[in-house]
């Protein structure tokens, strides 16, 4: 799938680099910030398509319940998880555990 032409995937990329260390945001949170509110889907679209920049920190986006639904877009085996348990985080069974305190939501964060 291409870009959508008004560059919907560099405006996730430049949300997601406002989440902070040792938070998680959804995939939904930040199509609601973009307007979007339904388009959950394409900016996991978005995520996945991030491959090798660094720049995107695309492992602190997972779903609304806090599961790592995006983690095998990572090169490894458990290397979302790893990445999230680096930053605090405490992962149990694919999903971040006490997932509300963790969470960033952008509609609250950035006013």
């Amino acid at each position: 799938m291409s870009e959508p032409k008004d560059g919907f995937f560099e405006k996730v990329y430049e949300l997601s680099k406002l989440i902070p260390y040792g938070r998680v945001t959804s995939y939904g949170a930040i199509a609601k910030y973009l307007g979007t509110a339904s388009s959950a889907r394409m900016v996991g679209w978005a995520m996945n398509k991030t491959g090798k920049r660094s720049d995107v920190p695309a492992h602190r986006v997972v779903n609304r319940k806090g599961l790592l639904t995006g983690k095998h877009h990572f090169e490894g085996t458990n290397l979302m998880q790893q990445l999230l348990e680096s930053e605090g985080l405490e992962i149990k069974d694919l999903q971040v555990v006490d997932f509300e305190k963790h969470f960033w939501d952008p509609s609250k964060e950035l006013l």
